[in-house]
C-alpha cells in the first residue's frame, strides 16, 4: 500500500467514456493506489459523475468539459491519464490538441498507449518549456532489465490463480482486483500480478506490461513478477490478470499464464451476450465456455469459477445467466458487479490448506 501523498490526475477519455475503448478510465474510476483521481475530461458528459456514468454508482469524480474547465474548478492538477486503451494502441487526433493544453498549464501527461507522447517531438520541445513530464508507461523495458525464464516457478507453493478472459475487455482486471480485496478483508494475504498499463496506473506494484515486451522474455519477466512478488510479501496466494484470450485472433493470449507462470487454477470471465471476438464478426465467434473449460484443463489446469460480464444484460438475465452456467458447469458463477466475489473464498482457503 503506497503511503507518500497520490497526485492528483485528471482522466482525458474524450467522447469515449461509455465505451469499451475507456477501460483503462474504468479501472482509474473505480479505484487506484497511485492516484487520486479528481475529474474525467470528456465533452459528451459534462456535469455528470463519472462513477455514475460508468456503472451508476456516485464515485464524486466530475466529468468536466475541458481542461481549462477542469483548471477553474480543481485545485493543484499535476497529472493527466490518457484513459483509453485503443486497438493497436492508436492516440486519437483529437486529443492532441487537448494534451497540448495540458502542457501549456502545466500538467504532466501519464500515457498508456503504444503512440508514444516522448516520440512527438514538438510534444517534447512544449514538455521542456513547460517544465513537466511525459510517461509512456508501455515502453518496452531494456534488454538489460528484462528476465528470461528459468523454471523456479515450479518450487513455489503458494498458489497461483490466473484470471482469465473468454474475450478482451471482459474485467479481468477488475475481477482480479476484487478478488484481491475480498482475500484482504477474509485474512487471507492474496497479491496481484498486473499485465497491463493499466494494473500499473492502478498502482501495481509487481507484474510487468505484457503487449510491450519481447516474446522472448514474457516467460521470464511472469515467472519474475510472481516470485518476487511471493518471496516479498510471503503472499498466501497470487492472483495473476489475464490479458485477451486463449482464442482471440488478435492477439492470443493466456498459455504463458498457465504454463511458464504455472497457474494450476483459473477464475475464468466470459460476456453470455457477447458473439464475437471484440465484437467483430469477420474474427469468428466466441466458443463457449464449456469448450474454454476443457482447453484449460488440457493446459494441466483447473476452472475453479466463471465470473460474469453482465454487459447487455437486465439484471434477471444476468441471474438467469448465474443459475443456467452453475447448473451446467458445476461451478460457481460469479456476479462481480452485481453481488461481489465473496463466494470464491472458500474455495481460496482450500487452496491454500493443501
Amino acid at each position: 500500500m503506497m503511503t507518500e501523498t497520490k497526485p492528483k490526475a485528471i482522466v482525458l477519455t474524450d467522447g469515449l467514456l461509455q465505451t469499451a475503448d475507456a477501460k483503462t478510465a474504468h479501472g482509474l474510476i473505480r479505484g487506484t493506489e497511485r492516484y487520486e483521481i479528481v475529474g474525467v475530461i470528456d465533452s459528451q458528459f459534462p456535469g455528470r459523475d463519472a462513477g455514475e456514468v460508468l456503472d451508476g454508482i456516485h464515485r464524486n469524480i466530475p466529468v468536466l468539459a475541458s481542461v481549462e474547465v477542469a483548471i477553474q474548478s480543481i485545485k493543484d492538477i499535476q497529472c493527466c491519464i490518457i484513459g483509453i486503451a485503443t486497438v493497436g494502441g492508436k492516440l486519437p487526433v483529437h486529443f492532441l490538441p487537448i494534451i497540448k493544453s495540458c502542457i501549456q498549464n502545466k500538467i504532466s501527461m501519464v500515457n498508456g498507449l503504444h503512440d508514444f507522447l516522448t516520440g512527438m517531438a514538438e510534444l517534447v520541445t512544449m514538455a521542456n518549456q513547460y517544465g513537466v513530464t511525459l510517461t509512456d508507461v508501455r515502453k518496452p523495458k531494456e534488454r538489460k532489465d528484462l528476465h528470461f525464464w528459468k523454471g523456479d516457478i515450479f518450487n513455489l507453493k503458494a498458489p497461483v490463480i490466473a484470471v482469465m478472459g473468454t474475450d478482451c475487455a471482459l474485467g479481468k482486471r477488475t475481477t482480479c482486483r476484487m478478488v484481491k480485496q475480498a482475500c484482504a478483508e477474509a485474512g487471507i494475504n492474496a497479491q496481484m500480478i498486473y499485465t497491463g498499463q493499466t494494473g500499473w496506473l492502478q498502482g501495481g506494484q509487481y507484474g510487468f506490461i505484457f503487449d510491450s515486451t519481447l516474446n522472448d522474455f514474457i516467460s521470464g519477466e511472469l515467472e519474475h513478477a510472481i516470485l518476487s512478488c511471493a518471496a516479498e510479501t510471503s503472499a498466501e496466494v497470487l492472483l495473476v490478470e489475464g490479458q485477451s484470450a486463449l482464442r482471440n485472433p488478435s492477439g492470443p493470449c493466456g498459455s504463458e499464464l498457465l504454463v511458464s507462470g504455472n497457474a494450476k487454477n483459473v477464475i475464468l470471465v466470459h460476456a453470455p451476450k457477447r458473439k464475437y471476438y471484440d465484437e467483430i464478426p469477420e474474427w469468428g465467434m466466441i466458443h463457449s465456455l464449456a469448450s474454454e473449460i476443457e482447453l484449460i484443463k488440457l493446459y494441466g489446469s483447473t476452472v475453479i469459477a466463471v465470473a460474469i460480464n453482465t454487459e447487455h444484460c437486465t439484471t434477471e438475465e444476468a441471474l438467469d445467466f448465474q443459475k443456467k452456467y452453475e447448473a451446467e458447469l458445476q461451478l460457481p458463477v460469479l456476479l462481480p458487479l452485481q453481488q461481489g466475489v465473496e463466494k470464491i473464498i472458500p474455495i481460496v482457503k482450500n487452496l491454500i490448506k493443501n
